[in-house]
């Protein structure tokens, strides 16, 4: 029965097991759609410092009204009211520059920051704790039927303007660096840049915050740059050896705009930023 379902439908079904003969009490259940919204406004506080007052982000704040016509038109969705479900969501885009499909499945205490142009597709499913920044696309590649959009666990990051296209599972607590496009699974824990999106670091525990969350997605490696460092060192070995050998190296380099940057000893303060 359990193959059936989706990842994150697993996970949630994990979440709220039944009670085994050591457990203290029953776990507290699912909120309600009431719930769901006072945690979507409170989990901003927590991922915002620009965030003042509730009436603040109740007002201001589009990836939250979006979210707040998501969670009713979801609601409806699930009912089989799919026209008024597609009409609210359509509204809400009007309102807000956010397009969030009604069918699509969201965890709790989500979160779209400034909200530009963010899209959410319709079989998209993602977990607890997920923030998405502006120009974020969760797309299909498909124009067929059936499961085409991607799949975010808890705690996963996605930088402004990135692309995560087709029914691919992002592990909890990925992180995607802005303008990356992802359209391969990515185990959970590392961190995604490029196009296409390639794993360049994996997540240390002790780099979450107090929430479980880490928000520096900026903090990624450039492999580029990694790789023109090796490059740099190899030359200068090469060059080194040529010389001891009595060989000359060949030619000087003729002066360039990149005289600052040629040499070991740059090549190795590089590696260590």
């Amino acid at each position: 029965m359990d193959e059936t379902l989706s990842p994150v439908a697993r996970m949630q079904r994990s979440a709220i097991r039944e009670p085994e003969a050591h457990d203290s009490g029953l776990r507290p259940a699912a909120p309600g759609l009431f719930g769901l919204l006072r945690e979507d406004v409170g989990c901003v506080f927590q991922r915002d410092p620009a965030a003042r007052s509730r009436l603040e982000v109740l007002t201001t704040y589009p990836g939250v009204h979006a979210l707040l016509f998501y969670r009713v038109a979801h609601r409806l969705w699930r009912w089989r009211l799919h026209y008024p479900a597609r009409l609210l969501a359509y509204l809400a885009r009007l309102v807000t520059n956010i397009d969030i499909h009604p069918g699509a499945t969201i965890g709790r205490r989500f979160f779209i920051d400034h909200g530009a142009g963010v899209v959410i597709g319709e079989t998209a499913e993602l977990g607890d704790d997920v923030t998405l920044y502006h120009g974020v696309t969760l797309g299909g590649t498909t124009w067929n039927r059936g499961k085409r959009h991607p799949t975010l666990g808890s705690g996963v990051v996605v930088g402004a303007g990135a692309k995560v296209l087709g029914a691919i599972t992002l592990g909890e607590n990925v992180r995607v660096g802005a303008n990356s496009v992802v359209v391969k699974d990515v185990p959970a824990g590392r961190t995604v840049v490029g196009i296409p999106g390639r794993v360049v670091l994996r997540q240390d525990a002790d780099s979450d915050s107090a929430l479980g969350i880490n928000l520096d997605h900026h903090l990624i490696p450039d492999p580029v740059g990694r790789a023109i460092v090796c490059l740099m060192e190899r030359i200068e070995t090469l060059e080194t050896r040529l010389a001891e050998r009595g060989e000359p190296p060949g030619e000087a380099c003729p002066s360039c705009e990149a005289d600052d940057l040629c040499g070991v000893e740059t090549a190795r303060n590089l590696r260590r930023t």
